[in-house]
């Protein structure tokens, strides 16, 4: 009987990491480029008391066996990379990304990390870069005596200086992709990094190629749904008092056997 109360604990172990994930996802429902997080898992091993198929009787085979199931154990909490909504903000340096593609953001440390979040502004030397200040990869630099900034859905970032009344290129921006996205790592910021599991980065332009396109004035907002976390949120409620009920139950029933001899 007391397999009951580990099982019934393994339970309420994953459904608290249940609720720990869509904690994150509600808490992260105003982070432009959130991607909600899922959290997954898997049975554990099982008793076999009967093997399916092991003979019962002379000729005959046990149908189903029984097997009984040791509990549950969270297997993985996976990033869905499905596109939030965009909004329009007017901003010159706010872009979405619409379809496929992550931004490249150059880290103090020389690596490259991926973002969806669009909302750049300029440093004081004029480099475009994130909330965090690191610079957008290639970097780009905005003349100080900028009038007008434009931005291509193909990336191409176009100025106007002084009196001038034609814009003239000063970069362009470059997407990345991977095969398996779910596999970035979060490293919190709105960055991610690439790991084995997310195979190896395919730059690309904008508009080409599978690419999404770039929106200027725009920012793409959390794909997260919270009427989605509320009902996710009632049913992993509801399967943690279940288990915590058959741990009670459990506990009554070796009590009943307890008192049979008094």
């Amino acid at each position: 009987m007391q397999r009951s109360l580990f099982i019934a604990a393994t339970g309420m172990t994953a459904q608290q990491t249940n609720i720990n994930t869509i904690s994150n996802n509600l808490a992260n429902v105003n982070t432009y480029g959130f991607k909600k997080g899922r959290a997954e898992f898997k049975d554990l091993m099982y008793q076999a008391i009967i093997n399916p198929g092991a003979q019962t009787a002379e000729g005959l085979v046990s149908p189903t066996g029984e097997q009984i199931g040791l509990g549950v154990a969270p297997v993985a909490v996976g990033k869905i990379f499905m596109q939030g909504d965009v909004i329009n903000t007017g901003n010159q340096l706010d872009l979405s990304v619409d379809g496929t593609g992550f931004f490249q953001i150059l880290m103090p440390d020389g690596t490259i990390s991926y973002t969806r979040s669009g909302a750049f502004k300029l440093d004081k030397d004029g480099k475009i870069v994130n909330d965090s200040g690191y610079p957008l990869e290639p970097e780009i630099t905005v003349p100080s005596d900028t009038t007008a900034l434009s931005i291509s859905s193909d990336g191409i970032v176009s100025v106007t200086q002084n009196t001038q009344t034609t814009y003239s290129q000063i970069g362009q921006i470059e997407l990345a992709r991977f095969v398996n996205p779910a596999g970035l790592k979060a490293i919190g910021s709105n960055l991610y990094q690439e790991t084995d599991a997310s195979g190896a980065v395919d730059l690309g332009t904008a508009s080409q190629n599978g690419f999404g396109s770039i929106s200027q004035g725009f920012l793409e907002t959390s794909n997260v749904n919270v009427v989605d976390e509320m009902v996710n949120m009632i049913v992993a409620q509801r399967a943690y008092e279940f288990n915590s009920k058959a741990i009670q139950t459990s506990d009554e029933m070796l009590q009943t056997a307890n008192n049979l001899k008094r």
